[in-house]
């Protein structure tokens, strides 16, 4: 999602080709929902820590790579997910 950019459209179509036959989509899209959802809610507390440790090639301090605003709403990116087909 950070990394490179994906939309909730693109995690789902991934998401599909590689649970395919273990998890039906309607669990996937359960499960992002989820994801966002916290995600998005739990935005403040990065903004709120010091700076830590870069682990790997992204970093979620907002004073390093990303530059989301604490108060950013999860609506656009749930409206997509629930604009999916499940079929």
């Amino acid at each position: 999602m950070l990394r490179m950019n994906f939309s909730p459209s693109k995690i789902f179509f991934l998401a599909k080709q590689t649970f395919a036959g273990e998890i039906d989509n309607g669990e996937i899209l359960k499960w992002m929902k989820v994801f966002y959802q916290r995600f998005f809610s739990q935005q403040f507390k990065r903004s709120a820590m010091p700076d830590g440790p870069k682990v790997g090639s992204v970093a979620l301090s907002p004073r390093g790579d990303l530059r989301m605003p604490s108060d950013a709403s999860v609506n656009l990116w749930l409206a997509e997910i629930n604009s999916l087909d499940i079929f």
